[in-house]
């Protein structure tokens, strides 16, 4: 069972900003900037070009909904798109506040933020979330 299989399960928490029946998005606990977003299909599937065309194409609404969230709320000239697929085998897009091309980068230092700052933080994306 993957992290994020644990995380759908409840068995591991999460700071939560948007869910579905199918799709859950979570910041990432550690980014490589503030209100890193993780979006996943609830259903285990390692290689996201494996997901069946409805639910890639669902997934990516779902991400394109959070993304627009996150620009409401973070500082940021645009949200970041990334796919990478290595680090848990479960698919998954990491949606990055970005100022420039290099703060998508996972070579970057990655932040440690306090419980407290990231609880806001997925708050105010999750309000955004609702209210779009």
């Amino acid at each position: 069972m993957t992290v994020f299989e644990k995380i759908v399960a409840g068995d591991i928490p999460c700071y939560k900003v948007a869910e579905t029946d199918k799709f859950l998005a979570f910041l990432d606990v550690s980014p490589v900037k503030e209100g890193h977003v993780l979006v996943i299909p609830k259903v285990a599937v390692d290689y996201i070009f494996d997901l069946e065309d409805d639910m890639y194409s669902r997934l990516a609404l779902f991400a394109k909904k959070v993304a627009r969230a996150i620009d409401a709320t973070i500082p940021c000239e645009r949200v970041g798109v990334a796919v990478v697929g290595l680090e848990v085998p479960h698919a998954h897009i990491h949606l990055i506040p970005i100022h420039d091309a290099g703060d998508v980068s996972f070579a970057n230092p990655k932040l440690k933020l306090a419980p407290e700052r990231m609880a806001e933080i997925a708050k105010t994306i999750s309000d955004a979330f609702q209210v779009s």
